[in-house]
């Protein structure tokens, strides 16, 4: 969460552009790379992201232990799921893996607690309330640090980003659009500069 202040959150549809956008938010400066589970080719293009150098690349949207297990021997480096369970925690504690997990209000933290985590993603974080939510969370849970995401985008990250408790924040902006490995490498290196 301290790599990067922006981690691109990666929605990949054909595996032969993973590698390209890869190395276009690399070379803008982000290097944590969050392929969520959401297509067929998913892991597939974790383990092609990985052969990316400076890269760390992780799995996104993991829903249950067996999702993690498929995404740690893809070659995933972390694991954030959109919820948190004990399964998906006990998993993630047994392959020694760190894990974001989701979280939307004070219960999710409190059980996130109880297993021993204090970073987490707030998510869907707009649809949750915004940031005045995410401070009055953080207003109880000061040992906690956030990873917002859901309806972030360039013009409001730097907003979530100037608050103590948001360590990064999430984002599919990055790489919107038809690929142009010009223009994703222009849109990391100007997230990268959001905490310079």
């Amino acid at each position: 969460m301290t790599r990067c202040p922006v981690i691109p959150v990666l929605v990949i549809q054909d595996l032969a552009l993973a590698r390209p956008i890869a190395q276009a938010l690399v070379a803008g400066g982000l290097t944590t790379l969050e392929v969520t589970l959401r297509t067929p080719c998913a892991l597939d293009a974790i383990r092609e992201m990985s052969r990316v150098d400076g890269a760390l690349v992780g799995a996104g949207t993991v829903l249950n232990a067996d999702d993690l297990a498929r995404s740690v021997d893809a070659g995933a480096e972390f694991i954030v799921s959109p919820g948190l369970t004990t399964q998906i925690a006990d998993a993630a504690r047994r392959l020694d893996i760190p894990f974001l997990p989701g979280i939307a209000n004070a219960g999710d933290i409190m059980r996130g607690l109880d297993l021993g985590l204090s970073r987490f993603k707030f998510f869907p974080a707009m649809a949750n309330g915004g940031l005045p939510a995410l401070k009055a969370l953080a207003a109880v849970f000061g040992q906690v640090r956030f990873c917002p995401t859901g309806g972030i985008t360039a013009e409001n990250a730097p907003e979530w980003l100037a608050h103590p408790a948001v360590s990064c924040v999430g984002g599919s902006w990055l790489t919107g659009g038809a690929f142009d490995a010009a223009r994703v490498t222009l849109r990391a290196s100007e997230a990268a500069a959001l905490r310079a």
